[in-house]
């Protein structure tokens, strides 16, 4: 093995869930404010994943105050605390960017049972 795969390989998260692309899921996220540290969620549809091993990223959109706010998570980071799937969603495409596009309940992705 390569020597920059076994150092990365220290650093990747043990255990995720399942993370697939049309899925609500929650981030929690360790904040540092001065010199208090706090764990703020962020719960969205997750529209894109990106790369793979220690690089992985995941594209997190959701709808706040009639506002679209995206965020990209780097998986592995130390900051992440959990990443919890909320509800499956049922899509037939790898990104969601057409999202971006929709208002309302037609921003929503369905249910995959």
């Amino acid at each position: 093995m390569n020597l920059v795969d076994t150092l990365a390989q220290q650093y990747m998260k043990p255990e995720l869930p399942a993370l697939n692309v049309g899925d609500t899921v929650r981030v929690t996220v360790r904040v540092k404010e001065g010199n208090r540290e706090r764990t703020q969620a962020f719960e969205g549809t997750l529209i894109a994943k990106k790369h793979g091993g220690i690089n992985e990223t995941i594209t997190v959109r959701r709808i706040s105050y009639n506002v679209g706010c995206e965020k990209v998570f780097p998986v592995h980071s130390p900051s992440i605390v959990s990443i919890d799937t909320v509800r499956r969603g049922k899509v037939r495409r790898a990104k969601l960017y057409y999202l971006r596009d929709r208002v309302g309940k037609n921003a929503k992705v369905k249910e995959r049972i």
